[in-house]
């Protein structure tokens, strides 16, 4: 890999009695960054070896005999067999997929869709709302959610509420899919083999049938398949993937859900280039965007992403605009998988409690980018945009809150990184180089430290310790040829927390909350200004003395203001 470097400026702490000495000075990649170390499993070829260390060997997973209904399920499809009765109904109820192999695997789910042999599930809702009244209950919620291709939503699908659970319902369908479009060119009522057939996925084949209480393995291999962990398609996978490439991203989520192996010949399948072509011109962006916020939102984050490596889809995946600078380096996704990896240990290592679910998976996406942070493209009228942006919003078409959370834990976490050094020192330090809020000169050497940290926590909030991990993983740390990967991940558990711990004594925790002591009227009575950027300006700098002056009053502030403005007026 070849990759040049710039020197980043020292940053220079004072010491007491005047002595100084340089804490970091170190370099940075362009468009990777510093520290920035591979892990072992991802030190692979650029050619997708599918059998790397992730291919772990089978093993068997505890599957139950039967299918073990809570009593909420029992009166659900008590009311849904009565209805078969009431109007001598001669249909078969299904449960199909998800619901059957989480039950299989002794995980509760509430996800119940249900498809039915000879009818449409509108006409079927429509009977169960009509037994409902007429034993004297309501149906509750019913609603038809029309077919939607281009979501992914290839069936009408009716809706109602049964005992406070959403309940889905279906026809058993058969598929026909044209060669540029995941949407079925044909769909007709099928069997619940053909159905079966149909499915991504062996293990979401299975069937649970009400009719019967019994499950129903139509591939022969669904159950099989579930104990021995192993992700396969029900069909040859190429075909599976060309008929629709989404099923390439689902199988790498649900085998690392699961932790389960992703059989070879789909590994095959899903990096040849015909499938990746289709997966790049057949889902919607909202399609592939969702499954891979479902991974980082799950319990295999890194697993998932390192698959998505190894099958040599990332750039598919996470799409770049078609010019950007300066150029990414070869390996930069496994670079990016490191990041992710270190992150995810690190969160880990803190305890779940430090951070909320969307903490963690904005800290995630946060840290997987964090290689791509210093490219940039250029949008219309020539204006430069950070690439990550462009992934967020074009690539997997997410909110418009998620690049801006992450592009500013970015920015933040580079003024953290200033911040470290005197942040963890035992000793009197205070900064005297950096190159964020400049403007306050006004403030105490003695109390910087505290000003600066108090305007990036104001800014951040509640995300201050995201920011500050994203930091931890930028800070260089000393380590030796005898130190292994939990040795170097404990040293960044410890800075962390001795920062975290720095910011608390300085009183610093919730300081977002604290109320300024005066306002933009107090500023423009003072002054005499009648508005503008100036009371904005005056605002600042007043908050600045408010924190290295954590005991000072309104009056001791407005005193300051008018001190500080005779002094500037006099310069003037």
């Amino acid at each position: 890999m070849r990759l040049s470097f710039k020197t980043v400026t020292n940053v220079v702490v004072v010491l007491p009695r005047g002595r100084t000495r340089s804490i970091i000075n170190f370099t940075l990649f362009p468009t990777i960054t510093s520290n920035l170390v591979l892990h072992p499993l991802l030190r692979t070829p650029k050619t997708p070896s599918f059998h790397s260390s992730l291919s772990s060997p089978m093993s068997s997973h505890k599957v139950r005999d039967n299918i073990q209904l809570s009593d909420v399920e029992k009166r659900i499809f008590d009311r849904l067999l009565a209805t078969l009765r009431f109007f001598n109904l001669q249909t078969h109820l299904r449960v199909a997929g998800g619901w059957v192999r989480d039950k299989l695997l002794g995980k509760e789910c509430y996800d119940i869709d249900i498809a039915l042999d000879k009818m449409m599930g509108t006409e079927f809702v429509d009977k169960v709302r009509e037994y409902l009244l007429s034993i004297g209950e309501e149906a509750q919620g019913v609603c038809v959610i029309e077919s939607n291709p281009d979501q992914s939503k290839h069936l009408e699908t009716a809706r109602m509420r049964l005992f406070d659970m959403w309940i889905d319902f279906v026809n058993l369908r058969s598929e026909e899919y044209t060669d540029n479009s995941r949407i079925p060119s044909m769909q007709r009522f099928g069997t619940p083999e053909e159905d079966a057939y149909r499915r991504d996925l062996t293990i979401n084949s299975l069937f649970y049938n009400i009719n019967t209480d019994s499950v129903e393995d139509f591939t022969k291999r669904g159950i099989s398949d579930l104990k021995s962990g192993k992700i396969v398609t029900p069909l040859p996978p190429k075909a599976t993937f060309l008929d629709d490439p989404l099923r390439v991203v689902r199988a790498i989520r649900f085998g690392a859900r699961f932790e389960f192996t992703l059989d070879e010949d789909l590994k095959q399948a899903a990096a040849c280039d015909e499938v990746k072509d289709a997966l790049a011109a057949k889902i919607s962006r909202e399609r592939i965007g969702t499954e891979i916020d479902l991974m980082i939102s799950g319990n295999q984050p890194v697993k998932a992403m390192t698959y998505i490596c190894d099958l040599t889809i990332f750039w598919i995946v996470f799409s770049l605009p078609p010019t950007f600078e300066p150029a990414i380096s070869d390996g930069c996704e496994r670079l990016c998988i490191s990041q992710l990896d270190i992150s995810w240990n690190l969160i880990h290592l803190l305890g779940k409690t430090t951070f909320t679910d969307e903490q963690r998976r904005l800290t995630l996406y946060a840290a997987m980018f964090l290689p791509l942070r210093n490219t940039i493209y250029r949008e219309k009228k020539a204006k430069k945009v950070p690439v990550v942006n462009y992934i967020f919003r074009e690539s997997l078409k997410r909110k418009a809150k998620d690049p801006e959370t992450v592009l500013d834990l970015h920015r933040a976490s580079n003024k953290f990184l200033s911040l470290i050094p005197c942040l963890v020192s035992n000793e009197d330090v205070q900064i005297v180089g950096h190159d964020w809020m400049t403007e306050l000169i006004d403030v105490p050497v003695s109390s910087r430290v505290r000003v600066l940290t108090g305007f990036l926590l104001r800014e951040l909030r509640d995300f201050w310790r995201v920011a500050l991990l994203i930091s931890i993983l930028l800070h260089p740390i000393d380590v030796n040829d005898t130190e292994d990967e939990s040795s170097q991940l404990s040293k960044r558990r410890d800075l962390f927390n001795t920062v975290e711990n720095s910011v608390i004594k300085l009183g610093l925790e919730k300081v977002w909350d604290v109320k300024q002591l005066i306002n933009g009227k107090d500023v423009m009575s003072v002054l005499q200004l009648k508005g503008g950027p100036m009371v904005k300006e005056w605002l600042d700098k007043a908050m600045a003395w408010q924190l290295a002056h954590p005991s000072g009053t309104a009056e001791e502030c407005l005193d300051w203001l008018r001190e500080a403005n005779s002094k500037r007026v006099k310069l003037e």
